[in-house]
This record gives structure tokens, C-alpha cells and sequence, in this order.
């Protein structure tokens, strides 16, 4: 035993767990024992470097209309905002392309897994470019110490705005939007990007030239932790869980590793609530409907809405991609599209008609 003066011990020269830092009062070597010199103090660590500055440090996020970004972004107006950016139309004075610039705040800064998120989307935003993703153009950081996100201007309806307007969706239009956003998440998958929060609100339904619409897949890298509250933590390891609770694969809710999987439950809830209104777990509570994914069944489909008519096969495929384990939902969003669109027009029977080359056809394969 040392006493609480004593910095290093007198046969090895190690430092004392508990030693206090201040300058050490040499200990008096065993009869015998030549007096062993204290190590050289290390070479101090140099800290990490961080991905970007660590936000703003006197401009004003939230109010940059009429700005010049980087001598390049003209930006004209705010068109959005939430709990982790501000979203403006710009244009690029190099391309005279129309931009949104998404801001991003000074708390997903810190946040290094979403940014680590974000730098990998960029690096392959040119391999993402889809009809049915919104990809990152740019990843950049102003000498202000704004971070801000460059993407194609993609002008529409927010998915979640349209079901709430009509109440629910057609079966057929339902089923081109699948089609569409299963595309643009098959093709994220094959570069090994994971959205972790597909919600109605990161869709957005844009008019083609020709009068018909396509679904476009927003904000992937985006999906952000989120602290919830003291009833739900009581449901995951940590109490930090990935996307928004209400289309949360179990998995997710678990504070599990995640897969493509993960997406295919979360863009099933989405498609039940397409087709009801409704979202297929009952609860009067966030806490109860989070439970009741853990522990019990969906509501089936016709159950749901009896009147509105449905296929048994389209019921049988939600039924299938909203399994609760992931090993029995379909192996990819590719599949889950298939089985889903073929059901809807009354080409299969549900889960495991393959429906021969259809998967070619929709997914250019």
C-alpha cells in the first residue's frame, strides 16, 4: 500500500491509479533496490478533429434570404423548416439549376453518427441520383461555420399532406407510389444506405411532364436519434431510438442492428396508412401503439377499412412485410414492391408468387 502522496511505485515506475497530478515526491527505494527514475511524462494526445467546426458562430441560420452561399448558392427564400434545419430555395450561379439548401443545426453538427450518415450519402450521391431519390449534391461548411446540404429542387406535395387531404388513397395510385418509392430504396440498398426513417413526411409526390406522378424518396442521411420520453424508454436498452416512432420497425424499437429490412416495415405502415388513414397498431397512446408492435399483431387490412373492398392477396402482402421478426417479412423492398404491385392488380395471390420477370420490369433488373 502507498500513501495518497505517492505518485509512482518505487520497483516499476508505474503511475498510481488515483495519483494526484500535481508534481511527485520521489519515494524512498527498498533497502537494495536501486531507485528507479519515473517515466517520461507522454507526449500529449492530439484531439480528434472534428468532421466540421461545430456550427454557426454569429449568423443567423434561420434568416438567410438574399445571401450568397460559398460565392456560389443564391438564395432567394426559406420553404421549410424542422427540428434539424431550414430548408431554402437557392440557385446555383455556376449551373442556374434551382437547389434546396437544407442548414443544418448546430445539435446534428455534434451529432457524429448522422453526419458520418450525411458524408457517406455525398460521397455516393452521384451513384445514388434516382428519379425516386432526392440525392446530396454537396456536403459543405461555409467560413461562418454554417454545414449545409445541397440538393435537387424537387417541387410537390409532401406524401403525408395528400392521405390527410383525401382521407386515404386508390389501391391503384397506392400501388404506383410503392412501385416508385421501392425503386429509389432498392438502388439506396444496393450502395449499402439504410433511410432508418421513412415517414409520409419524406415523400413527396411531383407531377411528370406527362400529367402522371412519381414518389420521391427525401432525406436519407437525415434520419436522426431521438431522445423520447420516460414511459418509452422503459421499451428500449438506452432510450435513444432511430426514426419516428410511428413507422419504427420492432427491431428499431429494440435498439437493434438494422438491415433493409427495417425499411420494408416501415414503408408497409406507410402503405396501410395510404390505403386507411390509419396506422395498423391501436393505441391511445405513443407508448401503447409501441407495445403493441413489440408484443401483438397489426390489424389486418380489410378489418381496418371492410368497406373500402380490398384484395385478400393485398392484405396477405402488408400482413407478410409487417411481420414482426424480420427473417419473415420479404428479403428486400425489391420484393415487398412485386409481391405488393402484383397483388393490387390482380396478378398474384400474395406472398410467395414471385410473379416471373414483373420484379425485372419494375425494378430494371
Amino acid at each position: 500500500m502507498y500513501g495518497d502522496d505517492v505518485s509512482f511505485c518505487a520497483r516499476d515506475g508505474a503511475r498510481l491509479l488515483g495519483a494526484s497530478t500535481a508534481s511527485p515526491t520521489p519515494a524512498t527505494p527498498a533497502a537494495g533496490v536501486p531507485p528507479i527514475p519515473p517515466p517520461a511524462p507522454a507526449a500529449p494526445r492530439a484531439p480528434a478533429t472534428p468532421p466540421f467546426s461545430g456550427g454557426p458562430k454569429t449568423v443567423d441560420f434561420s434568416k438567410l434570404a438574399g445571401q450568397t452561399l460559398d460565392d456560389r448558392y443564391l438564395v432567394s427564400k426559406k420553404i421549410g423548416e424542422g427540428g434539424m434545419s431550414f430548408v431554402y430555395l437557392a440557385q446555383d450561379t455556376r449551373t442556374g439549376e434551382k437547389v434546396a439548401i437544407k442548414i443544418l443545426s448546430p445539435a446534428l453538427i455534434k451529432d457524429l453518427n448522422a453526419m458520418a450518415r450525411l458524408r457517406r450519402e455525398a460521397e455516393l450521391g452521384g451513384r445514388l441520383a434516382h428519379p425516386n431519390v432526392c440525392h446530396i449534391i454537396r456536403l459543405g461548411e461555409t467560413s461562418a461555420g454554417l454545414v449545409y446540404i445541397v440538393m435537387p429542387f424537387v417541387q410537390g406535395e409532401l406524401l403525408c399532406d395528400r392521405t390527410i387531404r383525401l382521407g386515404h388513397l386508390p389501391l391503384d395510385v397506392t400501388a404506383g407510389f410503392v412501385r416508385d418509392m421501392c425503386a429509389g430504396l432498392q438502388r439506396a440498398h444496393e450502395l449499402g444506405i439504410i433511410h432508418r426513417d421513412l415517414k409520409p413526411e419524406n415523400i413527396m409526390v411531383v407531377a411528370r411532364p406527362d400529367g402522371t406522378e412519381r414518389a420521391v424518396v427525401m432525406d436519407f442521411g437525415l434520419a436522426k436519434e431521438r431522445q423520447v420520453s420516460p414511459e418509452v424508454q422503459k421499451l428500449t436498452a438506452t432510450g435513444i431510438v432511430l426514426g419516428t416512432p410511428e413507422f419504427m420497425s420492432p427491431e428499431q424499437l429494440r435498439g437493434k442492428t438494422l438491415d433493409p429490412r427495417t425499411d420494408v416495415y416501415s414503408l408497409a405502415v406507410m402503405t396501410f396508412e395510404m390505403l386507411t388513414g390509419k396506422l395498423p397498431f391501436p393505441g391511445r397512446s405513443q407508448q401503447e401503439i409501441m407495445i403493441a408492435r413489440l408484443k401483438g399483431e397489426p390489424i389486418p387490412l380489410r378489418t381496418m377499412r371492410p368497406e373500402l373492398g380490398y384484395p385478400a392477396a393485398v392484405e396477405k402482402v402488408l400482413a407478410k412485410a409487417l411481420a414482426r421478426e424480420a427473417e419473415q417479412r420479404y428479403a428486400s423492398v425489391a420484393e415487398f414492391g412485386d409481391a405488393f404491385v402484383r397483388a393490387a392488380s390482380g396478378q398474384g395471390d400474395g406472398p410467395g408468387d414471385s410473379g416471373g420477370g414483373m420484379l425485372g420490369k419494375l425494378f430494371g433488373r
